[in-house]
């Protein structure tokens, strides 16, 4: 993360987990439950303490054995507000037995795979056998999942041994994130870019496919809340506007001003009306419509909160960034913008839209001259995205106009101060980890890629892979 300091990422709250410990009624009837129980009930407390380190909220359970059982400890966790189940096998467990509670939940199922004893050869004691067999109780269970259409992920490995556990983790974390767009609040100010056909999708579309509600402000409220601000207000965000970088060129104390006014409307607008994620339209954006600019830095600043962000009316993305940025704070959205054919990497620009997270944190300040149409000319911070590894996640309809989720490995590359001559603009070169540029823009565009897509930093692409499963979206690697 860069040095930019945008206000700070939103207090997030922690992922509820519901903690499944499975086993088998026949084994305490026939008493070799009891004898068990001793070494694996600490284990699986031992687990549950492995994830709360890793940032969740568990919700643990007496081992469950019957389908009664299996009812009532996942009514609770739903109850509770539990948005994803982790499953362990502490024995074998007859799929039918849970099978029935986890249709009903409704929720991702992340199935972790492990066991206390690491060396299980041929000179193993075999009463180890009671502590170390619920593999195939996984097995078992994963395959009426999949018949059921539940989305699952299965993490398995050595609780020491291997990275079991952070693998888990990650998979919660996608699975959480693409819950959350669930009854999400995606805001438009200015609606579609027109004549931009790849993004466009109805409000009815938004709520029925993704369950995400579209909300328009009004402009005469954005008018009476900037209005309203006071002169306290005005300045501390002035202030805070003219830290975040190197001025260009002197900025004029007006241009600041209403960038400022203009950003704290917004501000207090999306929050009083529960925003997730946000999209503007700049060929809308005039005096009258509630903004008199377009809001760039408002836009990173939200972006570094937590808000989802996409440009141009674009609210499927904006969506998309929004659910992502639910767990994974380093995402930004971002566009593609010109190929370096020499270097095999690809420019990713906009307009002056970023999340402030991402960054080099060497930003310049700018007063532009807004050509496009009646707004103000605004203040911009521009920034170059730090180097890494990164997911490119793209959303898009393919050929019969069902969505799908393209996703590819890339690497932002570092760019030295010295080296870079692109002050004034958003900025960032990536590089597909396998593919050379022009065969990873040929595979982008037959798969019908849309120009507006997320980054995400912090994640792997199976993870990905499963938050797109989630979403009951089917996935295309490029």
């Amino acid at each position: 993360m860069g040095s930019n300091d945008a206000g700070g990422i939103r207090i997030m709250k922690k992922i509820k987990i519901g903690f499944l410990p499975l086993y088998i009624k026949l084994y305490d009837d026939c008493g070799s439950g009891a004898a068990a129980r001793p070494r694996l009930e600490p284990f699986y407390e031992r687990l549950a303490c492995e994830l709360e380190k890793r940032g969740f909220d568990v919700l643990r359970s007496s081992f469950c054995r019957t389908d009664d059982e299996f009812r009532s400890v996942v009514s609770h966790f739903k109850s509770e507000g539990a948005g994803v189940i982790v499953t362990w096998h502490a024995a074998y467990s007859p799929s039918l037995e849970s099978i029935g509670a986890l249709r009903d939940a409704g929720l991702p199922v992340v199935m972790l795979d492990t066991t206390e004893t690491f060396d299980f050869s041929s000179t193993q004691n075999p009463g180890e056998i009671s502590y170390c067999h619920g593999i195939h109780g996984v097995m078992d269970l994963s395959n009426l999942l999949l018949r059921s259409h539940i989305p699952f992920a299965v993490a398995a490995g050595h609780i020491e041994h291997s990275d079991v556990l952070d693998r888990a983790a990650g998979y919660i974390r996608a699975a959480a994130a693409a819950h959350s767009m669930l009854g999400s609040r995606t805001a438009s100010v200015g609606g579609c870019f027109d004549g931009m056909g790849d993004f466009l999708i109805s409000d009815q579309e938004m709520r029925d496919i993704f369950g995400v509600e579209m909300i328009y402000p009004d402009g005469d409220e954005l008018d009476s809340i900037r209005n309203s601000l006071t002169d306290e207000e005005t300045e501390a965000e002035i202030a805070r506007l003219s830290s975040l970088g190197t001025e260009l060129e002197a900025v004029p104390q007006s241009a600041y001003a209403d960038t400022a006014r203009n950003s704290l409307a917004l501000r207090h607008w999306l929050s009083d009306n529960r925003i997730d994620a946000f999209t503007v339209n700049f060929r809308e954006i005039r005096p009258g419509c509630g903004l008199e600019l377009m809001p760039f830095t408002e836009a990173c600043y939200q972006m570094s909160r937590g808000t989802g962000y996409a440009g141009e009316g674009d609210a499927l993305t904006a969506s998309l960034v929004g659910a992502l940025m639910k767990s994974y704070p380093d995402t930004s959205f971002v566009e593609i913008f010109c190929p370096d054919w020499k270097n095999n990497s690809i420019l990713l620009s906009h307009m002056g839209e970023y999340n402030p997270r991402m960054t080099e944190g060497r930003g310049t300040v700018k007063a532009i001259d807004f050509i496009y149409g009646e707004a103000k000319d605004p203040v911009v911070v521009y920034d170059c995205y730090c180097g890494g590894s990164a997911v490119y996640v793209n959303l898009s309809r393919g050929a019969d106009e069902k969505f799908k989720m393209i996703l590819s490995p890339v690497t932002l590359l570092d760019i030295p101060a010295e080296q870079d001559n692109f002050k004034a603009k958003v900025r960032g070169w990536m590089r597909h980890d396998k593919l050379d540029t022009a065969s990873f823009l040929e595979a982008l565009g037959k798969r019908g890629a849309i120009h507006h897509s997320a980054l995400v930093k912090g994640s792997s692409l199976g993870e990905m892979q499963f938050f797109a499963e989630v979403m009951g979206l089917p996935v295309e690697i490029v």
